[in-house]
């Protein structure tokens, strides 16, 4: 690779079970910042909440570690940079795209991509490495039950893999330089509309109300209730 990605260590294999759990297992053994694993194919990949995510010939796998260090209490933000970083990657091949908080990729208000962002925290409270996994439809858009699917359309995996790590550095830089700040706009540029009703799932309850952006820390902010509330976990339903 070449230019802005050079710092990446890109390894390419035909099938993996997952390259989220080769990349955290090497990331537990000392592998330093800066590997990216792909797999044509991926038999067993993980999505949120222990979903399973398929990962056929022609789709993008994509596994990549970090250790950006800083306290552990800014984790969720780099689940969003990740989110804004393929929301721009994506928008060269198609068009249609938005995000979904924290972190879903939608064409056309069906998602055609997730991505899966895995912590570990040091003994000081610091973070000690940060795996996140881009599962991508570019060839295929895998059927899941209660949910529209969709695609990017016939991109080359390796293309759109060495693209988005090229704006992945861009976005980890602007993060160094200027803090959450410009990835919370980049975010709410592409995310929903201020005032559109959305409906977040916890566990096995819900709550709705009127988005109003993301908070300084990434929360995502709804007015409900006759108060804006705060929250740092759960998913916006479809």
């Amino acid at each position: 690779m070449s230019g802005a990605a050079s710092r990446w260590r890109l390894r390419i294999f035909e099938a993996l079970e997952s390259t989220q759990s080769l990349v955290s297992g090497l990331a537990e053994a000392g592998e330093p910042d800066g590997l990216a694993v792909m797999a044509r194919r991926q038999t067993a990949g993980r999505g949120r909440e222990g979903r399973g995510w398929e990962g056929p010939s022609g789709n993008l796998a994509l596994s990549v570690l970090l250790r950006p260090g800083g306290p552990a209490r800014d984790l969720p933000q780099y689940g969003l940079l990740a989110a804004v970083a393929l929301h721009e990657t994506a928008s060269r091949f198609a068009s249609g795209l938005s995000l979904k908080w924290p972190n879903d990729l939608l064409r056309d208000g069906a998602k055609c991509a997730g991505i899966l962002a895995e912590g570990a925290v040091d003994g000081q409270g610091g973070i000690a490495h940060l795996v996140l996994g881009f599962g991508v439809n570019l060839a295929h858009a895998p059927e899941v039950p209660g949910r529209a699917t969709a695609a990017l359309g016939p991109v080359v995996p390796e293309e759109f893999a060495e693209a988005l790590l090229v704006s992945l550095d861009a976005w980890m830089t602007r993060r160094l330089v200027g803090g959450f700040a410009p990835i919370r706009a980049g975010w709410e540029a592409a995310g929903p509309t201020r005032g559109e009703t959305l409906t977040l799932r916890q566990g096995t309850g819900t709550v709705s109300g009127r988005y109003e952006g993301l908070a300084e820390d990434g929360g995502l902010m709804l007015a409900t209730g006759g108060r804006v509330h705060r929250f740092l976990a759960g998913e916006v339903g479809d």
